[in-house]
């Protein structure tokens, strides 16, 4: 079946369960679901509801939408996210990104667990995403090109969207929680790299390291969604640390950061839908 086919199949499905248009999507990620369970929820959808749809394998990735509100902003949240490496094809990665943005949300909201590359940078910290790397994994808009969504050659001279950093940034401040601001690269996983592979990703110029997100931009972006996105650096990087890394680190920094994490995705939304005019 067509990726384009595959969506609209989806789409139809969702349509025949749901009955709900949000303005603002949220992608979570790992260890960062439980933000999910705290707004005000309409529905849920399970991912093995949808006919076609990929599964999340990985612990801490639910594998569900969650269709609410933010105080009055409606909103889909991704409590789990599909990734590249548990063997999908990049169009099947990106097909939950697309399926959001044709459910009608706008904006998209993403988040991850990521590595430092930035050896200034610490387990715990936040990092807003001001550009990203993504030329280790394939672009999602090799093939066909979607002409319902966007243009063959999409511009990503500005992937991430100036004012809605603007506005987590100024977020942050209000509520008194540090925010770096960097350069995320995405490689495939699952593995964790090496110490002279985040060398050269800092070479490159990243200060955090995933597996996820950068192709979820690329596909946002081509579809005209206006992207912001926050990194919860989990741990320093192979060969900053003398310690072995492990999913269970990962998952034991996001569930620290966890409030912080919540405070400032909540109230960044509200402020994001105020500031474009998005809420009742």
């Amino acid at each position: 079946m067509m990726a384009e086919e595959k969506l609209e199949k989806c789409y139809k499905c969702f349509k025949a369960k749901i009955d709900f248009k949000p303005e603002i999507a949220i992608i979570l990620g790992s260890g960062l679901g439980a933000f999910a369970d705290e707004i005000e929820v309409k529905a849920v959808l399970n991912y093995y509801e949808i006919e076609g749809f990929p599964l999340s394998t990985v612990p801490g990735h639910k594998g569900r939408f969650v269709f609410g509100y933010i105080e009055k902003v409606p909103v889909v949240i991704m409590q789990g996210r599909v990734h590249y490496y548990e063997g999908y094809a990049m169009q099947d990665v990106v097909l939950p990104t697309r399926l959001m943005k044709k459910m009608g949300a706008e904006v998209l909201f993403l988040t991850n667990a990521s590595g430092a590359a930035n050896p200034d940078y610490s387990a715990g910290d936040f990092m807003l995403i001001s550009d990203q790397i993504a030329n280790f994994v394939p672009s999602p808009l090799i093939g066909s090109n979607f002409d319902s969504l966007g243009i063959r050659f999409p511009d990503m001279s500005s992937i991430y969207n100036k004012q809605l950093r603007e506005i987590v940034r100024n977020t942050a401040k209000e509520l008194g929680i540090k925010l770096r601001e960097g350069v995320y690269i995405q490689l495939t996983g699952p593995n964790y790299e090496s110490p002279s592979e985040v060398k050269m990703c800092r070479l490159l110029g990243a200060d955090a390291i995933g597996m996820s997100t950068a192709c979820e931009a690329i596909a946002a972006n081509h579809a005209g969604m206006k992207i912001v996105g926050i990194s919860c650096i989990s741990n320093l990087g192979c060969g900053l640390t003398d310690t072995p890394l492990s999913h269970k680190e990962v998952m034991e920094a996001a569930d620290k950061a966890a409030p912080y994490f919540k405070s400032l995705i909540r109230t960044s939304v509200v402020n994001i839908a105020n500031e474009l005019g998005l809420s009742d």
